[in-house]
């Protein structure tokens, strides 16, 4: 699945009902500006893909909204409004009652986020108690029916990590993420290390727990071919910045981005005529100190001195996300000298 784009495609209502914003959202490692003013927003029961190459940002946007960034990373600008509240100004109490209980999060590598030597109840019980009253007995039993949601056998509480096989423990994960009800999960490639076969597994019990339950979702993976079967809306992003965003079979089939055309045109498709697959030349920059103007120019087909005013404004000046079309936005200089 993650080596072709498959024509399936979730529908969706437009949805009104914004559940998180993020606002000029700029993210630093001590002085490496990691995410630099991130505009984006979720709807209630959306599910948004965030794509691109490792080190663009992404997990940093994840751990941003979950408040979990570990020094020297923070927060140096914009905000995070969950339902109109700005979780920038909210305490470490106000914190940590909003994680898990609002937004949860399955982590990267997930299958080793398991306490090898704890049961798995076990760790339900902690997760659970640490967040809401609730006895041992109710947190076991809460614990068993969610396993039998995920398609686990409740017995499997009192199992070993160990003892589940790699698909198994992604689901035990995924089952702790939605324990206290969220309204938004956040998933950092959750199908990393797992076989096509268990992926979609494991990515066809996501799609139905979000339909029946009705969370958001933010996927994040460098995988776009999984996001345009997958996903609602589709961000792409680079160097810290978002570069793209549009409905998934929008960006399916009318990607104006370079660096958007460049992602897929890197994985084959299932049908029509045989092509030579082409990657995209070069490396993502280094954020500590970024290229001027357009952070993709280095890398960019398109920038070229033929034509002497666009390649000036690619160099020095930098790219604003633009709308281009209903719910389709663009940072490119290409674009807008072009159409």
């Amino acid at each position: 699945m993650t080596a072709a784009m498959t024509e399936s495609q979730p529908s969706m209502a437009a949805q009104q009902d914004t559940l998180i914003r993020l606002q000029n959202l700029t993210v630093a490692y001590g002085d490496v500006v990691a995410v630099d003013g991130v505009d984006l927003t979720i709807g209630a029961g959306e599910i948004l893909g965030l794509a691109g190459e490792s080190g663009c940002g992404k997990t940093t946007v994840a751990n941003s909204i979950m408040h979990i960034l570990r020094p020297p990373a923070r927060i140096a600008g914009g905000g995070i409004l969950f339902r109109g509240d700005d979780l920038t100004a909210q305490s470490a109490e106000e914190l940590r009652r909003h994680r898990w209980r609002n937004v949860s999060m399955v982590f990267q590598s997930a299958m080793n986020s398991l306490n090898p030597v704890m049961r798995v109840g076990d760790q339900f019980v902690d997760m659970m108690r640490a967040h809401e009253r609730i006895s041992k007995s109710g947190a076991l039993d809460r614990a068993g029916e969610l396993l039998d949601l995920v398609g686990i056998d409740r017995r499997r509480i009192r199992a070993y990590p160990h003892e589940l096989s790699g698909g198994m423990r992604q689901r035990v994960i995924i089952a702790m993420a939605l324990a206290l009800r969220p309204e938004l999960v956040l998933m950092d490639e959750p199908t990393t290390a797992l076989d096509v076969v268990v992926q979609r597994e494991i990515l066809q019990q996501i799609r139905d727990l979000q339909a029946e339950l009705g969370f958001a979702v933010l996927f994040i993976t460098h995988d776009l071919s999984l996001l345009f079967e997958f996903a609602h809306r589709i961000a792409i992003m680079y160097a810290g910045e978002i570069v793209e965003e549009a409905p998934a079979a929008r960006l399916r089939d009318e990607a104006r981005h370079p660096y958007t055309l460049g992602l897929i045109r890197s994985f084959p498709s299932l049908t029509g005529p045989r092509e030579r697959m082409t990657g995209i030349p070069g490396s993502p920059p280094d954020l500590s100190s970024p290229p001027h103007g357009c952070r993709f120019h280095p890398r960019c087909p398109h920038c070229t001195a033929d034509d002497t005013a666009l390649y000036r404004l690619q160099t020095t000046v930098r790219p604003v996300l633009r709308d281009i079309a209903p719910a389709h936005r663009v940072a490119c200089h290409l674009v807008e000298q072009r159409g």
